[in-house]
């Protein structure tokens, strides 16, 4: 090395020897390391639309015929076509009843006959109608209401099978006449009416006074059923 002690002469060697060893390792370090790198330049471009975002554009921006998914779509529900505003033009005689387990109880206590009084009430020909739940919930009182159940075993009551679980027939009544405008519901449920109340185009048959009556039912008004 051109800096190495045994070679400068003793007389010029008055500075400390560490600092001249730092000032020659700075220069050969510097003589040693190479130039630091300057990034390319280029030249600023305008950005260009590619084919295939053209073409997204025109498929989802510029086609009429395409739904617009942030919208939410209208849920409205299927009126059925025999309905008339709250009017039901489906009912009509021979009437279709469907029958609950209470009517049945109190018609044994006053003592009326199901399909004598439902005529009487709407001078027409009734079908009394019975579930299988509510058939199901006749056999679960036991001895107590035998009565009940040999009446609900008549062969004038017409049998309506249930697809769905459990026994509680207050919820199948309800989706039944629900999705089936042809059937009206004789019950002295306080519970069953209100829930009933709420689906246009469904008369109520029940008991008042030792005798059937019926309410939203025009043509009970020209019977002997009271007007409401």
């Amino acid at each position: 090395c051109l800096l190495s002690p045994s070679l400068i002469p003793f007389e010029q060697s008055s500075k400390p020897l560490d600092l001249r060893f730092a000032l020659g390792f700075l220069l050969v370090f510097a003589s040693r390391m190479g130039k630091a790198k300057k990034p390319q330049k280029f030249a600023v471009m305008k950005k260009t639309i590619s084919h295939k975002a053209l073409k997204h554009y025109k498929e989802e921006v510029l086609n009429p015929n395409k739904k617009d998914l942030t919208e939410l779509p209208r849920n409205v529900p299927n009126v059925p076509s025999g309905m008339f505003f709250s009017h039901n033009t489906n009912m009509v005689p021979p009437y279709r009843v469907l029958v609950d387990t209470n009517f049945i109880n109190f018609s044994i206590q006053n003592k009326i006959d199901i399909e004598q009084g439902m005529m009487f009430c709407l001078n027409a020909k009734c079908t009394p109608c019975i579930t299988d739940c509510v058939m199901a919930e006749l056999e679960k009182l036991g001895q107590k209401y035998r009565v009940a159940l040999r009446i609900a075993k008549d062969p004038r009551f017409e049998r309506l099978p249930c697809v769905h679980k459990g026994t509680y027939a207050d919820d199948c009544l309800v989706d039944r006449v629900t999705q089936h405008k042809c059937f009206m519901v004789a019950t002295c449920d306080r519970d069953l009416k209100r829930r009933i109340r709420k689906v246009p185009g469904v008369p109520i048959m029940y008991l008042a006074g030792r005798k059937y009556s019926v309410e939203r039912l025009p043509e009970a008004t020209l019977g002997r059923a009271p007007r409401y």
